[in-house]
């Protein structure tokens, strides 16, 4: 499948007691992301199936889901979803060492990611 869902995020304003909950409620191995980060890390690769994901807190407090799509060009997917209907939430964004990834909101208000299967350089 072209441009397949790679990644989920499970968003809210408590990382701790929302990665408990998905822990008690699926069994789910969630490690931290990194000190700096109130993210968990879901990897699907223990399990043999499934996508990876993550859960954490979100930047305003609010629950949050999102999939997230890999894309060939950010960017050019970003002005495509605009010039369908859609509007950008967030733009192009690069986390060194992590991700290289922006957000968008369909035509019905559904927040999508889109992201690069590059990692960026590290800092």
């Amino acid at each position: 499948m072209p441009n397949p869902v790679v990644h989920f995020e499970i968003l809210g304003k408590d990382h701790e007691a929302l990665q408990q909950y998905y822990r008690d409620l699926f069994d789910w191995n969630i490690t931290q992301a990194s000190p700096e980060f109130p993210y968990g890390i879901v990897s699907a690769e223990e399990q043999g199936t499934g996508i990876g994901g993550g859960v954490g807190s979100s930047m305003d407090g609010n629950p949050q889901t999102t999939i997230y799509v890999e894309v060939e060009d950010i960017q050019a997917s970003l002005d495509r979803a605009v010039e369908l209907g859609g509007e950008v939430a967030m733009p192009v964004t690069v986390i060194p060492g992590m991700v290289i990834f922006a957000h968008f909101k369909d035509i019905e208000g559904n927040l999508i990611g889109l992201v690069s299967s590059e990692m960026p350089p590290a800092e």
